[in-house]
């Protein structure tokens, strides 16, 4: 099935996460993993949630809004009934951040085929870049709550 990179689900998701926004990485992907603790390091509200794509909680999700739960391409940005998908995922995450971060935001100016396009190539090269761990990262302490398994 195909999905713009923000697309509007119907169906309600099976986290109840109390309408915080949970992303879905790439739990064995050392740039996304990367990028979570940057997330998390930068997120003083404790506003986001976030699973792995391979977990249990993480493909009930991909199946429900009808995206691939298997050759991952993309982080997933859950809020309430909506997901961003591709460039739109990070953009929203700086612009959620807010503060300097929310700048970034600026971004969203270009046509999304553009920024698609450079975010599929990172995507797409992103094991040979910054490679790959043989296991899902484990979340520091301090972090655990943050992340979410199958309800």
């Amino acid at each position: 099935m195909s999905h713009s990179s923000s697309v509007t689900s119907t169906q309600s998701t099976s986290h109840q996460l109390t309408n915080k926004p949970l992303l879905l990485f790439d739990g064995v992907c050392n740039l996304c993993n990367a990028s979570v603790q940057w997330i998390l390091k930068r997120d003083h509200r404790g506003e986001f949630r976030f699973t792995a794509l391979q977990s249990e909680l993480g493909q009930q999700l991909l199946l429900r809004h009808g995206l691939a739960s298997e050759h991952f391409d993309t982080v997933v940005l859950v809020v309430g009934e909506h997901i961003f998908l591709r460039s739109d995922a990070p953009l929203e995450i700086v612009r959620r951040l807010g503060g300097f971060w929310r700048l970034l935001y600026v971004f969203k100016i270009l046509p999304r085929p553009l920024r698609d396009a450079l975010y599929n190539f990172v995507a797409r090269n992103r094991y040979r870049w910054f490679g790959r761990m043989e296991a899902c990262m484990l979340p520091r302490p301090e972090w655990k709550e943050r992340f979410c398994e199958s309800k």
